[in-house]
């Protein structure tokens, strides 16, 4: 460690320029020795990421030096990033900051030569039963992430038993994703691995590394493909659904040439097509999946650059914002034109909001991660319909098309062992849980048939809690360490009204 340590410090002292020159020797080594003990642990040895995202020149380039200097004392709302003031002298927290927009020692690079030098082929589909081997109903089961010791419990939705668990990779982010039949599960962590997951015969298939930051995937409508968008290098990956063998490595390239960051990527069913954001340039992509692709975009100008979005109903319009602006851009997929703007404030959460059916309308809402509220929109006029207060910022809205209620946590609050229920017709607060007092509680996910939900207590010493959606009483207690999500396969296969897509 002393010895690359070293050679770090001796490649950035040759870098030219302002940035080389503020730091002196020692103030270098000593944000580099900051960094081993206060960052390495989530974002990599070489800066490349692990839980937190990649801490590069690349990266960083749209943040301002004075902004990255204030993350680092004062932590990130919407992340698990503390805050190192406390623990860092002024002095210190400058020189980190300067480190950090450095190129480190070895330049980030993920080539098509790596990504297939990573894949292994654990499991030949061919030769494993196509009929599930177990007797838990197949589109009632959920795919559970514990974050705590990184594993993957696979969870018998009418029994609350586990069925299976495994050692997942470093950071599982952006939510599992599942083949139209709902076999196999896709999952993808923070660094850039992808797993494939046989559910029938609860047996790991294959795996590859895709990149080294990554947002998330999407599985195509006919289950052929499997589209993963990368932070870093900013890039699309095209994998064979079926054993994970790389199809097309597709640079994010703006019009103009520009790089970018990939936002986010899903799958749009009707369209037979997958939608891409990109981070860094003014572009929506959509690339068809139907029959043999030829993987070539289809650009759409944005109004603004784009960190989250979600869908109407009919997946004929895009709703989308950004994290740096207040507000939201609708953007018609059919036109290829942004059509209005969404009075939103603060940071909404579009991608894990929900809609439902009001008064013979549909009206769309979302949490928001600085904000103690929840906007509701009408989805025929884009008009804000109402500000829910809540007792904080949140994260994770859910609901189900036989629920009366829509479920939010206030992540990011004070109040955050709190879960607020609010009744879809009056959008007034119906009920205000505390599973567990002291502990967060976050992420709720339903049953397939919207019977039962299950909710999740952030802790190492958490725990899934099985409540009945109707008369909410709780009905089991699963004890899990830090389960961060968990995922239906019938309601993701279906996109089921209430859940995320």
């Amino acid at each position: 460690m002393k010895r690359r340590l070293l050679l770090t410090l001796a490649c950035l002292g040759a870098v030219q320029g302002g940035a080389a020159a503020s730091l002196s020797g020692a103030a270098l080594e000593q944000a580099a020795q900051d960094y081993q003990a206060q960052c390495q642990g989530c974002h990599g040895v070489q800066r490349f990421g692990a839980s937190g995202p990649a801490l590069l020149p690349e990266s960083l380039s749209r943040i301002k030096p004075a902004e990255v200097r204030e993350v680092i004392a004062k932590g990130r709302p919407a992340s698990q990033m503390a805050g190192y003031a406390g623990v860092l002298s002024d002095a210190r927290l400058d020189a980190l900051a300067d480190y950090l927009q450095r190129p480190p020692a070895t330049p980030p690079s993920w080539s098509s030569e790596d990504i297939r030098a990573s894949h292994s082929l654990l499991n030949d589909i061919g030769r494993l039963p196509a009929t599930p081997q177990h007797n838990a109903d197949p589109l009632n089961l959920f795919v559970v992430v514990e974050a705590g010791d990184h594993h993957i419990d696979i969870l018998d939705g009418d029994r609350f038993t586990v069925l299976a668990r495994f050692a997942s990779h470093f950071a599982v982010h952006g939510g599992p994703k599942f083949s139209p039949d709902g076999r196999f599960v896709y999952i993808a962590s923070r660094d850039g691995w992808i797993s494939l997951y046989d559910l029938y015969n609860l047996k790991l298939i294959a795996e590859i590394r895709a990149g080294l930051n990554t947002r998330n995937l999407a599985v195509s409508k006919d289950g052929r493909w499997v589209l993963v968008g990368n932070y870093l290098p900013g890039n699309l990956i095209v994998l064979d659904a079926r054993d994970l063998s790389l199809v097309r490595n597709i640079p994010a390239l703006g019009q103009d040439g520009s790089p970018s960051r990939v936002s986010a990527v899903y799958t749009a069913p009707p369209r037979d097509s997958f939608i891409v954001a990109l981070k860094d340039v003014k572009e929506v992509w959509e690339l068809s999946s139907r029959d043999t692709p030829d993987w070539q975009p289809r650009r759409i100008h944005a109004e603004d650059y784009l960190d989250d979005f979600s869908f109407s109903p009919d997946y004929h319009q895009l709703l989308a914002t950004s994290r740096k602006a207040e507000g939201g851009q609708v953007i018609d997929l059919d036109s290829g034109r942004a059509v209005s703007e969404i009075a939103l404030p603060g940071m909404p959460h579009l991608g894990s909001g929900t809609y439902w059916q009001r008064n013979g309308r549909w009206v769309f809402a979302t949490p928001n991660i600085s904000k103690g509220l929840i906007s509701v929109i009408d989805l025929e006029t884009w008009k804000l319909i109402k500000e829910i207060p809540t007792l904080g910022p949140g994260f994770f809205m859910r609901s189900h098309i036989n629920s009366p209620y829509a479920w939010s946590d206030v992540f990011f609050g004070p109040d955050n062992d709190a879960i607020q229920l609010i009744d879809k017709q009056t959008l007034e607060i119906a009920h205000t849980l505390r599973p567990m007092p002291g502990k967060t509680a976050a992420h709720v996910e339903f049953t397939h048939d919207g019977r039962y939900l299950l909710l999740s207590i952030w802790a190492s010493d958490g725990a899934l809690i099985v409540y009945d959606s109707h008369s909410l009483k709780e009905i089991k207690r699963i004890p899990m360490n830090k389960p961060s999500g968990k995922y239906n396969v019938g309601n993701k296969i279906e996109f089921a009204e209430g859940t995320s897509h």
